[in-house]
């Protein structure tokens, strides 16, 4: 990270969105949950963290191009988990998905980290469960570490967005 911690001090008022799908929300809220805890404990103030829900995670791009039209947040974060269930090609979704939240980034100058993950194999089940639910909890404080790396980037240019 590039930034001193005289001007995180700075970033620390800046807001972010998190974004969750609704489908597997109790995994998901494994990963925001250890974001917010991670970023806590690095000393950044997480009332600054305005959470939202959607239906699935298709429906993210489309959130997060709204959230970054507002010109409130420094940085958007997807976050979702698709999984093969049989109806619609997991890897069309995750595709549109990915591919939607970068367009979104480009296109607003707004940010969009993604912890939008798609399993090669998940089943319902207790050790699936488990095994992605801890799964999430380390991309919650990796996740935690690229917004900060993102700030501080978007500080050096001189790209941080007014706190609203």
């Amino acid at each position: 990270m590039s930034a001193s911690s005289g001007n995180l001090c700075e970033t620390m008022n800046q807001r972010i969105a998190f974004i969750s799908a609704s489908w597997h929300d109790d995994i998901l809220d494994v990963c925001r949950k250890s974001f917010v805890e991670e970023l806590g404990a690095r000393g950044f103030d997480i009332s600054i963290i305005d959470q939202f829900t959607v239906p699935g995670s298709l429906e993210i791009p489309l959130m997060a191009q709204l959230l970054a039209e507002t010109g409130r947040f420094s940085v958007i974060i997807g976050a979702g988990f698709i999984v093969d269930g049989g109806i619609y090609r997991h890897d069309f979704v995750a595709n549109a998905v990915i591919d939607g939240i970068v367009q979104v980034g480009l296109k607003t100058g707004v940010p969009v980290l993604s912890v939008v993950l798609t399993p090669h194999h998940f089943h319902g089940h207790e050790v699936h469960h488990g095994f992605f639910s801890q799964h999430m909890i380390s991309k919650g404080r990796e996740l935690a570490g690229s917004c900060l790396h993102t700030l501080a980037n978007l500080e050096a240019v001189g790209k941080l967005r007014s706190p609203g």
